[in-house]
């Protein structure tokens, strides 16, 4: 059975970047009626918070992402001991103690020849009564895992046929001195353990991939297909991690973004197809295919998401949108007739108190100086209410036989001083809705 997963770590909100990955494992895992795992990376004690796990589940309910079961890492303690040891007992795990300071000057070093910046595994090379004198002197060193210094090769679905040299690669580490245990181990045990057959991420974990691949296999584990995903850069191409604060999900929805516009950007961005707004997920689902994605880094641009949110909004009866108006003041008995007005003319669901505020309380009339008789008399020719959707037939007709105007120097003046605006919705269909000219009429 087809397993994915989505592995956040509880350190903060979740945001675009995240989302493409939670996005590609759920649609995966749906598309082959499979498992949808989403794993809490809660192994850093000091960093994870119980408000963010909160948070994310939040989030993904938003957006209807909805998982099969949900696992924590931190109460996989246990099964990461026990890899460790048994890597012990392999002799492919060995404690290290040199200091940040120590390994940056070794790197530095190692550049100055010529050389990749690699762990040089002096560690292998200390003795018991070393190990123990430096353990007295700086505490528990690190825990690296010692890989055969051989070409590691995958296809990875996105990348196509990847080759690393892991003689190119330092030793990873872990476990740290004060025993967090880091991500590369927990993750293969878990990936093993719960059955993950796919495995979809950003393309910076390419190097960890690589040495996942040799920590399963030294376990004794089956590696899940990898496929790596470009990174996503500003809509100028610049490095979108400085702005991904300002891009969490929960701040795209306080911006009105509707998740459906958000999911069908997301699941087409970087993608040979072109973007194209979905009406439920069983079309995200139905049209997804991993192969269809490249590498080249993606440009995200938040304000692609506003043009899909108005589309989505447009093609929502009333009933889904019931709330939102309701909200904005509107009453009951005038709910449909004000919503079939509104919701060509709205970006977010935000805008309808403007248009209702400009429905109950009118607008400062926007006259030129040559249209002030023109208004005068036309206004005079309103008919007797009340109005509905022929009224504004009526009232135009009535106005162009008297004053003789018509075109845009008939409906245009009418509109400006009826709405303030040059532009906006069918006089038709608002004209019934503007409650100072009903009073009047």
């Amino acid at each position: 059975m087809t397993t994915t997963r989505f592995a956040p770590s509880p350190t903060g909100y979740i945001h675009v970047g995240n989302l493409r990955t939670a996005l590609m494992n759920y649609l995966i895992a749906r598309k082959a009626g499979g498992t949808f795992i989403l794993r809490i990376d809660d192994t850093d004690p000091e960093r994870s918070k119980e408000e963010y796990v909160d948070a994310i589940k939040q989030d993904l309910e938003w957006l209807g992402l909805q998982w099969d079961r949900v696992e924590r890492q931190s109460d996989r303690l246990d099964r990461y001991a026990e890899a460790a040891d048994k890597l012990r007992e392999m002799g492919r795990f060995y404690e290290a103690f040199e200091t940040p300071t120590e390994l940056d000057l070794k790197r530095k070093k190692q550049l100055n020849m010529g050389k990749p910046p690699v762990y040089d595994r002096a560690a292998l090379n200390l003795s018991e009564a070393e190990k123990e004198a430096l353990r007295a002197e700086r505490g528990n060193g690190v825990w690296r895992f010692k890989l055969d210094h051989e070409r590691i090769e995958w296809n990875d679905g996105i990348l196509g046929d990847i080759s690393i040299d892991a003689s190119s690669v330092s030793d990873p580490v872990l476990i740290r001195g004060d025993g967090q245990v880091l991500y590369t181990i927990a993750s293969v045990v878990d990936d093993t353990e719960m059955g993950v057959t796919e495995v979809v991420r950003g393309s910076d974990h390419v190097t960890n991939t690589a040495t996942q691949i040799q920590i399963i296999e030294a376990l004794g584990g089956a590696c899940p297909r990898f496929a790596h995903h470009s990174l996503l850069t500003g809509p100028q191409g610049e490095a979108l991690s400085k702005r991904l604060g300002t891009l969490a999900l929960r701040d795209l929805r306080e911006q009105g973004v509707q998740p459906m516009a958000l999911l069908s950007l997301m699941a087409r961005l970087g993608s040979s197809d072109p973007v194209e707004l979905r009406s439920d997920m069983a079309e995200l689902i139905d049209g997804f295919d991993i192969g269809r994605f490249g590498a080249a880094p993606t440009k995200f641009d938040v304000q692609d998401l506003f043009p899909l949110t108005a589309k989505h909004l447009q093609s929502l009866p009333l009933a889904d949108v019931a709330d939102a108006v309701t909200d904005a003041g509107v009453p009951a008995d005038m709910a449909e007739p004000f919503w079939a007005m509104a919701r060509e003319n709205i970006t977010t669901l935000a805008d309808l108190q403007g248009w209702w505020e400009l429905c109950r309380d009118g607008a400062e009339p926007l006259i030129d100086e040559d249209d002030r008789d023109f208004i005068t008399e036309a206004v005079a020719l309103l008919p007797e209410g009340p109005f509905d959707g022929e009224t504004w037939g009526v009232w135009t007709k009535a106005v162009k036989e008297t004053t003789g105007r018509k075109g845009k120097g008939l409906f245009m003046p009418l509109r400006k001083a009826l709405t303030g605006m040059e532009r906006g919705p069918e006089m038709a269909a608002l004209l019934p809705l503007l409650q100072v000219i009903r009073a009047r009429g």
